[in-house]
């Protein structure tokens, strides 16, 4: 923006009885040079989902599900689970029981250069 463009909404703004705010710029390196202390994060809870499939079912479909109702998945048999934090895929697992409780072996772990080129 040029000088002349800032002192028409300078007088505009003063006109308006509005305030006009002045930021720093942010250097992109700015926060590489400080101490990240992971430390500060490493209690914070996420939530961990596993996902065997989806499917989409109409409400009419979905009033009718009643006990011994089979859901048709989107996914075969035999076919890894998804493993999201907080809604986002980080892992491939298969099911397993130990001390008849159920558990998850991850297969495959998304690499964190590969979860951040999804996010954009």
């Amino acid at each position: 923006m040029n000088q002349s463009s800032e002192n028409a909404l300078s007088t505009q703004a003063a006109k308006n009885g509005e305030q006009r705010l002045e930021f720093d710029t942010l250097n992109e390196g700015a926060g590489e040079t400080a101490d990240v202390s992971l430390d500060m994060i490493l209690d914070v809870p996420v939530t961990l989902a596993m996902e065997v499939g989806r499917t989409r079912i109409s409400i009419r479909n979905l009033l009718q599900l009643n006990q011994g109702s089979v859901v048709e998945l989107d996914r075969a048999a035999g076919e890894p689970l998804d493993v999201f934090v907080n809604g986002t895929l980080v892992a491939h697992g298969e099911v397993v029981v130990i001390n008849e409780k159920f558990g998850i072996r991850l297969t495959d772990v998304i690499s964190p250069a590969e979860r951040v080129r999804k996010l954009r």
